[in-house]
């Protein structure tokens, strides 16, 4: 494995001749300090240098970068103007992180452990600008093929919500569309590694995924994601092909790189480019907690993933298709800085 070079944290300019020096646009004047929810001043935009908007401002209209949540104390001085407790930001953070002039997306994970009310999801819609998309992991409760035994520690019972899409049209779907409005991405469904039987038997798997996924409600963008890379084939693709549904990319242990990947889902089958660069090959997510908290430098770089990405996002953006990307702090230290370079690799390839 090749070795992986540690960046300088604040290292944010753009390679000389990257892209033309934009001159900056004239600062829109002071709003009045507006009073979070506890009555604090809410935490504000970290000030963004001008090679910064210049990368912004050449990415295509259609590619949206985010990060897996935003209620990172870290990223002080990346996203955020001072440090700020996570309870805080997680409350009161994301009007401040969807100011940054790269971040035009950003990922709700929690819902992957229990639905989201269209209340819930109307709050954060209200706190973002019109071209600003959210990235939704759908709740496991339709995508775990077992559940945990209430009062049986490590042992697990059948779901018999798993893959039940009249469950999943009211739970996750409606509230999601209702909430989010012409804010909604892509709504994620990620399949835990699959058991043993089903490795070894994807076909019953594929045909009960593709049951489901043709019984959703049509109009929103749906993508699935895998974590059992022998569930990737022909029948596989044709069963997403055959509902309008995208794959997902990702950047997972447990998975084959991108680029492979699209080998078996090319990018042109799909209605957009959906990707989430998760976790560096090296650790768990525990231990990559441990290892790249704060979260506020590159620690590890991952060149591959980050060409095969750029070039998975071109392919689409070519076809004048979407193109969201996701990107989490376990991938290589330090999500926002991850996706600088990415936007980088993106512009030098368009």
């Amino acid at each position: 494995m090749p070795r992986r070079t540690r960046a300088d944290p604040r290292q944010l300019e753009l390679f000389p001749g990257d892209v033309p020096t934009a001159t900056p646009a004239p600062a829109a004047p002071p709003r009045p300090a507006a009073r979070g929810s506890r009555g604090r001043t809410p935490v504000g935009p970290a000030p963004q240098p001008p090679e910064i908007a210049a990368l912004a401002a050449a990415l295509p209209p259609l590619l949206y970068l985010g990060t897996s949540s935003w209620s990172f104390p870290g990223w002080a001085g990346l996203v955020y103007d001072r440090p700020a407790p996570a309870a805080e930001l997680a409350r009161d953070g994301l009007a401040a992180y969807a100011r940054h002039p790269l971040l035009r997306a950003v990922g709700i994970d929690r819902t992957y452990y229990a639905p989201l009310s269209a209340a819930d999801f109307a709050r954060y819609a209200a706190a973002v600008p019109a071209h600003f998309r959210f990235l939704v992991k759908a709740a496991d409760a339709v995508t775990a093929p077992t559940r945990a035994a209430a009062g049986h520690a490590g042992r697990r019972t059948p779901n018999p919500r798993f893959l039940d899409a009249t469950y999943a049209a009211d739970t996750l779907v409606a509230p999601f569309v209702a909430g989010l409005g012409p804010h909604a991405g892509p709504l994620v469904f990620q399949f835990t590694p699959q058991p043993k039987t089903r490795r070894h038997d994807p076909a019953a798997f594929i045909a009960r995924l593709h049951a489901f996924l043709a019984a959703l409600p049509r109009g929103p963008l749906y993508a699935v994601e895998l974590r059992t890379a022998a569930l990737l084939g022909p029948d596989y693709a044709a069963a997403l092909a055959a509902t309008g549904v995208a794959h997902c990319y990702n950047v997972h242990p447990a998975m084959p790189p991108p680029d492979e990947q699209a080998q078996h889902v090319p990018v042109e089958q799909n209605p957009a480019l959906v990707a989430r660069w998760m976790l560096n090959a090296r650790y768990d997510y525990d231990a990559a907690r441990t290892a790249y908290a704060p979260f506020d430098r590159l620690v590890d770089e991952d060149p591959r993933s980050r060409a095969a990405l750029a070039d998975l996002c071109g392919r689409a953006l070519r076809l004048g298709r979407p193109a969201f990307v996701a990107a989490n702090n376990k991938a290589e230290g330090s999500a926002p800085l991850t996706l600088v370079r990415l936007a980088r690799q993106i512009v030098m390839g368009a």
